[in-house]
């Protein structure tokens, strides 16, 4: 039997199986599931990269590394989905901190720590990145499936947000270096936002939720009957290779975000 970790604050409660990528299995408000269920949903984590790793090979200098091709023809969402963590503090009813170590497929030895924070009307999620020996470009955030409907008889899911650029998508579904002005959706697109991210879920009448982060770039994705999802990382897909942030021994790669709600009526 997988081991869970249940947070609660007010009437929010919150579950996490580290077992299984520390992966928020269910989020509730008043009893009322905000995320899809299933192995591969809830809200899991995007480590030691965020989306497609263009052919599943990305280089560190003169280095090249490949990785396992879980997205014909690209390595997709890391390592840490797929990883048993451990606990890093003892869980409070409120919070929870959990831990993974980089090992194989990823070629360099790192620690990352996840630290969840929940409060009656929202959560905080952080993620850092260290590096346990060389220095190696790393990128983090989170793949929430938020269900499109909450079940009790009321309107689908509304997604605002305003975007400075779109990552334009070519052929081989990788941003292609453009930077167009947002397009309406359906969406499986990167969006820039320079000022950090600010999403806003809203089921009409029922809930909102209201997604945000220091970070400035976010994935929408909205191609699937169930669910959207609203993905705060720290780079665009395939940033590996395009906009490579180097975690070093002494400068870890943190990030965070909030999401915050409110019921309605």
């Amino acid at each position: 039997m997988e081991t869970e970790t249940k947070l609660t604050a007010g009437d929010a409660e919150l579950t996490l199986q580290p077992e299984h990528g520390c992966r928020i299995a269910s989020l509730k408000v008043g009893g009322t599931e905000l995320l899809r269920q299933g192995e591969k949903f809830g809200a899991f984590l995007m480590v030691p990269w965020c989306g497609r790793t263009e052919n599943g090979v990305f280089r560190n200098g003169g280095v090249t590394h490949r990785l396992p091709v879980d997205a014909p023809p690209h390595a997709i969402h890391g390592t840490g989905r797929h990883s048993a963590w451990h606990e890093a503090a003892p869980a409070t009813e409120t919070t929870a901190a959990f831990y993974y170590d980089l090992a194989d497929p990823w070629p360099y030895p790192g620690r990352v720590t996840h630290t969840v924070e929940l409060a009656p009307h929202s959560v905080k999620l952080s993620l850092s990145v260290e590096a346990r020996g060389d220095s190696f470009p790393a990128q983090a955030g989170w793949h929430p499936w938020w269900l499109r409907n909450l079940g009790q008889g009321g309107q689908d899911v509304e997604l605002a947000f305003s975007a400075e650029w779109q990552e334009e998508r070519g052929d081989n579904h990788l941003p292609n270096g453009n930077r167009i002005d947002p397009k309406p959706g359906p969406w499986d697109d990167c969006f820039g936002m320079p000022d950090g991210v600010d999403v806003t879920l809203n089921w009409p009448g029922e809930m909102t939720v209201r997604v945000t982060s220091a970070a400035e770039w976010v994935v929408v994705y909205t191609e699937q009957p169930e669910a959207v999802c609203v993905e705060p990382q720290s780079g665009p897909p395939n940033g590996l290779n395009t906009q490579p942030r180097l975690v070093t021994p002494i400068d870890p790669l943190e990030i965070s975000t909030t999401w915050s709600w409110d019921k309605v009526g």
